[in-house]
């Protein structure tokens, strides 16, 4: 190995000087400079006593009487500018060779990249199919990068979900108490970010989590429910509204001339996104009426909309199990969900 944690390194393409900090495989290190870290491929850096080796050494000129009406005023030198464009979570693959000499990745190194003038606290959750897997709590300051965790390349087949719940060190008046967001990655985007580096030559993929922390959101005016009665609205006791909802099924046909008459000028898009709105309003009232299993017909055809489905229902934390097997009313053409 070229270099060791600790290392002194000259960064070629900036001429900056830093130091290794991490050893990631026989291709990369992860370097520090000014208080910055970034992964650099090792031809990308050098070892800096060459330059200062060969570097001419100025003579001073011949110091001149200088008076005082003479001497301009010193230039005040501003600070670096550091633009602020937002909470990112970045993702460096660490690649291997394998026995055919390809290279692989084994696994994925994810840094939180804070690049905001406020330090933020942060709890961290990893989700497999809505199944918790990993938790962090810690906190990121201003203009630095955090370091969470590995996380083994196979198992982005599991459609991973990447939940943040951000805080202010310092809360700060009009800003909102704690801020929640979540990204969810499926397989086929990873692969597809991986090949692109690849291509690029590049060492990371990121994405942005959010670019401003939020303001306290604003609570509306208390409605007067007797003005809104008497401009012919309904009101329902909160303890009666389940009544009041639209009659739940026990199986919900999406085959699209089931939903609407006007549909041989749709296109696939378009259909597959009533199918898809139409299940979700009978999955919620199957909740709402704690309905204990719901059977979607989805037909057969090309798999379009039942894959859609089974993503979705993957995710769905209140989903015990589902199931496509041979009926005799429907063949393979439905699912059956199966609520906790």
């Amino acid at each position: 190995m070229k270099y060791e944690v600790g290392d002194q390194i000259l960064v070629l393409h900036s001429n900056e000087e830093g130091r290794v900090v991490e050893i990631i495989n026989d291709k990369m290190v992860l370097v520090e400079v000014r208080g910055v870290r970034f992964p650099a491929y090792m031809d990308q850096i050098d070892f800096p006593y060459f330059k200062r080796f060969t570097e001419q050494r100025k003579i001073p000129a011949p110091k001149q009487k200088r008076f005082v009406d003479e001497i301009k005023k010193e230039k005040i030198v501003p600070a670096k500018d550091r633009t602020e464009d937002g909470v990112w979570l970045t993702f460096l693959p660490v690649m291997d060779t394998d026995e055919f000499g390809d290279e692989v990745v084994e696994e994925l190194k994810i840094h939180l990249i804070n690049r905001t003038s406020v330090a933020l606290e942060f709890v961290y959750k990893l989700n497999y199919f809505g199944e918790p897997d990993f938790e962090l709590k810690n906190s990121v300051q201003p203009f630095q990068d955090f370091y969470i965790h590995d996380v083994p390349f196979e198992d982005m087949n599991d459609n991973p979900a990447f939940d943040f719940d951000f805080s202010l060190v310092q809360p700060q008046k009009g800003k909102a108490e704690h801020f929640e967001t979540s990204l969810k990655l499926r397989a086929k985007q990873i692969f597809g970010k991986i090949e692109e580096l690849k291509k690029k030559n590049q060492a990371h993929f990121s994405y942005r989590l959010f670019e401003k922390y939020p303001d306290r959101a604003v609570e509306p005016d208390r409605l007067e429910l007797g003005k809104l009665a008497a401009a012919g609205f309904k009101i329902y006791n909160a303890k009666e509204a389940r009544q009041h909802l639209e009659p739940a099924r026990s199986v919900v046909d999406l085959h699209i001339e089931k939903l609407t008459d006007d549909w041989e000028h749709l296109s696939n898009y378009e259909i597959l996104s009533i199918q898809l709105k139409t299940f979700e309003k009978y999955y919620e009232l199957a909740l709402a009426h704690h309905q204990p299993t719901l059977i979607v017909i989805h037909g057969v055809g090309k798999g379009k909309l039942r894959d859609e489905l089974h993503d979705i229902l993957r995710l769905k934390r209140e989903v015990k199990s589902f199931v496509n097997q041979y009926d005799a009313r429907f063949g393979y053409g439905a699912t059956e969900i199966f609520f906790k």
